[in-house]
């Protein structure tokens, strides 16, 4: 399997880990009976992505087809200086209030 980090299991019994280096996702089928057998790993994506080597920064669905990913805003915006702003809306209620006002 040439080692991994960060494992996730899916319900249709198959184990999900990133490679040593962090930028690929693996799959390994796993079956208990009638004894514990592993099946041979294969790569399911590679990408640029979080990576934490010891939690888990992605997850994937029960059925193993879709998984969510974190990838750094930094990574994302190339061309741009940093992350995306975020805006903050102060007294939001009292605004709406003044705008739509309840009869």
């Amino acid at each position: 399997m040439g080692g991994g980090r960060e494992p996730v299991w899916a319900t249709n019994g198959e184990l999900f880990y990133r490679n040593l280096a962090g930028d690929r996702v693996m799959a390994v089928s796993v079956t208990t009976e009638p004894t514990l057998t592993m099946g041979t790993s294969r790569e399911v994506l590679q990408g640029n992505y979080v990576f934490d080597s010891i939690h888990p920064q992605y997850d994937v669905t029960a059925d193993g087809q879709r998984f969510l990913m974190l990838q750094d805003a930094a990574t994302e915006n190339s061309g741009e200086a940093g992350p995306p702003p975020i805006n903050t809306v102060l007294n939001w209620f009292e605004e709406l209030k003044e705008r739509v006002p309840v009869p």
